[in-house]
């Protein structure tokens, strides 16, 4: 018998920059790998349907990451798909990955050859702000300059620095929250929490200029060289907008790590889907970024609507 479980990666948005308001840029997806090895790609347009369950409540290992260049590398299944210890890895992954690695290379570091070939090429430092008015201080390589922050679930963003390399963009993005206060990570569930009643974008946008504009006077005054100030917007992906409208809506009733799942998303945030669930016409923000490291089986299955929908009021 054929086994049809997979373990979920997570939400990716590859492929080229949104190059206007009205523009996608890459197509977010759900990353699969089969139990056989196997990668396949869910598309999360808008109006796909979502079908599947959750065969275990064990969080899994999704392997590690071996990087040999800027360009090249390569990802190593976990050979037991054990529980995940530490983050999305066990403890034998998480010691093989490269990658844990990049927050202390500019502290001295060591890294691996190709690690370090990836670190030394050019890098962005921008400001994010999310739904609830929340912001950080964040780094993205040359290549991934726009994707990072669609797949983050930014409502609106700027680069404030090109660096020369990975190195000096982490010094100034430390610099930017000891003398700032700049948060360097905002958890995923305060993130989903604030799409389900966002901000005015107006307002974001004030907050998230004024962010910017902070760090960029602070780094102004640093002796640290190896950067150029910059002030670019980052362009939003349109699937993102209905969610990052102002508006009321409801976060998803259940828990991901168990049970039947189905629904239709209207869009997308990051790893935040806009949710409608069968017979309820009430819109739901859904964190799709829960099932990371979950054994999912996918099928015609719908999520349970709630007994009592005025509850949700």
């Amino acid at each position: 018998m054929t086994d049809t479980r997979y373990l979920v990666h997570g939400v990716f948005w590859d492929g080229p920059p949104a190059i206007s308001t009205t523009s996608d840029g890459g197509r977010p997806v759900l990353r699969l790998q089969h139990l056989s090895g196997a990668f396949s790609e869910t598309a999360l347009d808008a109006g796909t349907r979502l079908g599947f369950r959750v065969t275990d409540r064990v969080k899994h290992c999704l392997g590690h990451t071996r990087v040999f260049s800027a360009a090249e590398r390569r990802h190593v299944s976990c050979p037991d798909s054990g529980p995940a210890v530490h983050g999305s890895q066990c403890g034998t992954c998480r010691l093989a990955d490269d990658t844990r690695l990049i927050h202390d290379f500019h502290r001295g570091g060591r890294v691996p050859a190709g690690l370090r070939d990836y670190l030394m090429q050019p890098h962005w430092l921008y400001v994010a702000t999310f739904a609830n008015g929340a912001s950080k201080i964040g780094t993205a390589s040359q290549p991934r300059k726009w994707n990072r922050l669609a797949e983050q679930g930014a409502v609106v963003a700027r680069y404030v620095a090109l660096a020369e390399d990975g190195r000096v963009v982490r010094i100034l993005e430390d610099l930017a929250t000891s003398g700032l206060g700049l948060s360097q990570q905002v958890r995923g569930a305060a993130k989903a929490a604030a799409l389900t009643d966002p901000r005015p974008g107006v307002e974001l946008n004030l907050l998230n200029r004024r962010r910017a504009e902070d760090v960029r006077t602070l780094l102004a005054s640093t002796a640290v060289g190896g950067f150029a100030p910059v002030d670019e917007q980052w362009i939003r992906p349109a699937q993102a907008a209905p969610l990052c409208t102002a508006a009321a809506r409801h976060a998803y009733p259940h828990g991901m790590d168990g049970g039947s799942h189905g629904f239709t998303l209207a869009a997308l945030c990051g790893s935040y889907g806009l949710a409608g669930l069968d017979g309820t016409g009430l819109d739901f923000v859904v964190n799709l970024g829960l099932l990371k490291g979950r054994l999912v089986e996918p099928g015609e299955y719908s999520s349970e609507v709630p007994a009592v929908q005025e509850a949700l009021f």
